[in-house]
C-alpha cells in the first residue's frame, strides 16, 4: 500500500514538475523577447519582477518533485556505513525533521498571504502586481510540499514498523546509494 501511494504521488508530482518547467520556459521566452526588444529601443518592462515570481513559484512547487526523486541534499556519512535497519531509522528521522520544517514554513506562510489579501497589497514596482496573485499559488506550493513530505514520512514509518526496512530506501533513501543498488 505504501509503495503504491508513493508511486501515485510520484506520477502526480511529475505532472506538477512538467507544468512548472513549462512555466519557466514561458518566463524565459518572455525575458528573451524583452531583451530582443531592448535592442530596438523598447521593452515590456517588469521582466525581472515576473522572473522573480516564477522562481518563487517554481521553488515552492518543485520541492515535492525533488523530494520523491531523492534530489534533496543529505549528508549521509553515518547512514552509508549502517545496516538496513539503521539506514531506515536515519531516513525516517530525516523525514520527520524535514516534514516538521516544511509544515512550519507552510503555517508561517499563511499570515503573509492573509495580510496581502486583507490589505489588497500590491508590489512596490512599476507593475504594481497584486501580491495575492503570486502569494496564493506560492503558498499552495508550500502546502503541497508539506502534504507530500508528511505522507512520505508516514509511509516510511509504516514500512519500518512492518520491518520492511530496505523498501524505505526507494523513496526516502540517499540518491547516490540508489544508483549503486540498481
Amino acid at each position: 500500500m505504501e509503495l503504491t501511494m508513493i508511486n501515485s504521488l510520484r506520477r502526480i508530482n511529475r505532472g506538477v514538475a512538467l507544468g512548472v518547467g513549462l512555466g519557466l520556459l514561458l518566463c524565459a521566452a518572455f525575458v528573451l523577447a524583452d531583451i530582443i526588444m531592448r535592442r530596438v529601443g523598447t521593452s515590456f518592462g517588469g521582466t525581472e519582477e515576473i522572473a522573480g515570481y516564477a522562481m518563487a513559484l517554481a521553488t515552492s512547487w518543485g520541492m515535492s518533485y525533488t523530494l520523491l526523486e531523492l534530489g534533496h541534499v543529505r549528508i549521509d556519512l553515518m547512514r552509508s556505513r549502517a545496516g538496513s535497519f539503521a539506514r531506515a531509522l536515519f531516513d525516517v528521522f530525516s523525514m520527520i525533521v524535514m516534514s516538521g520544517v516544511i509544515v512550519t514554513i507552510a503555517i508561517k506562510a499563511w499570515p503573509v498571504v492573509e495580510r496581502s489579501l486583507t490589505n489588497g497589497s500590491r508590489a512596490n514596482t512599476p507593475l504594481e502586481t497584486p501580491l495575492a496573485w503570486v502569494q496564493l499559488p506560492w503558498f499552495a506550493g508550500w502546502v503541497w510540499f508539506a502534504l507530500m513530505s508528511t505522507l512520505t514520512t508516514l509511509a516510511a514509518i509504516s514500512l519500518v514498523l512492518k520491518k520492511r526496512h530496505t523498501e524505505t530506501e526507494q523513496f526516502v533513501g540517499a540518491f547516490a546509494e540508489q544508483e549503486t543498488l540498481q
